[in-house]
């Protein structure tokens, strides 16, 4: 019988939305995450009789037609790169980005990832770098000993060195923005790789044609609604046991088709 399988797609399909929406969840405090969503498009369809087609000799056409459809598959799950919420942290390294643009990041094998995620830290050498130690672009030395570090909203990096009252500029970070954001691929650790559909890396400067600015000692929370996510677990577990009630009445008719014949 059709009805198990078009249900069963459904089944799967809803699995796939639940998977995708407890990872939301799961993120829920990941600095600069960005919330997925399952797409659907329903399946070819069998067409017994075609709408339009000729229905008599007389010339009528069928005003509706039959068409059993297949069932549906998942297409996609976009990122909606939404703005998420700033929170102060009164980290010196710690950046937020508002508005348009991401982090450049040098990998250990020398290509670039980008990153919303902000929350950047020094290391042996005084290097700007995140979490895992990957320089941040363009790569930007902190002095031994120095003192009150500040980064403008243009993303310009001054501290004071010893000896000196007034502060100097050590760089400048810059920001990256792609014509496509939704065509991003993550690759985890808060890391983002261009593709093809991303279009190609726009570098910039913060607060200049078009880019965001940057906001020293606040982080980009992640743009997961806890009330939005449970509202569609629940759909997807209500839309879940209903195909799950489809399989369990097809089984039921073919048991009972068959008991005729006995």
């Amino acid at each position: 019988m059709r009805a198990l399988y078009t249900a069963a797609t459904g089944m799967a399909a809803q699995e796939l939305n639940v998977q995708v929406i407890s990872n939301n969840i799961a993120n829920l405090r990941t600095t600069g995450y960005k919330k997925q969503r399952a797409q659907f498009q329903d399946l070819i369809y069998e067409h017994v009789k075609r709408v339009g087609a000729q229905a008599s000799d007389q010339g009528t056409v069928l005003p509706v037609g039959i068409d059993i459809g297949g069932g549906v598959k998942t297409v996609g799950t976009p990122r909606l790169m939404t703005q998420g919420t700033l929170t102060p942290t009164g980290g010196d390294l710690d950046i937020a980005i508002r508005g348009e643009g991401y982090f450049k990041i040098q990998m250990t094998d020398g290509t670039y990832a980008y990153t919303r995620d902000g929350s950047f830290t020094t290391d042996g050498q005084g290097r700007v770098v995140n979490a895992q130690g990957n320089p941040v672009q363009p790569t930007i030395t902190i002095p031994q000993n120095s003192s009150g570090l500040t980064i403008n909203a243009q993303g310009q990096v001054s501290v004071t060195t010893p000896g000196t009252t007034t502060p100097t500029v050590v760089g400048q970070i810059g920001l990256t923005r792609f014509i496509n954001k939704a065509g991003l691929q993550s690759i985890g650790d808060n890391l983002f790789t261009d593709t093809p559909a991303s279009g190609p890396p726009q570098d910039g400067l913060a607060n200049a044609d078009g880019f965001g600015d940057m906001q020293q000692r606040n982080l980009e929370s992640a743009n997961v609604e806890v009330v939005s996510e449970i509202s569609d677990l629940i759909a997807a577990q209500r839309a879940y046991e209903m195909n799950a009630k489809v399989v369990s009445a097809a089984d039921q008719m073919m048991q009972s088709t068959t008991g005729m014949f006995r």
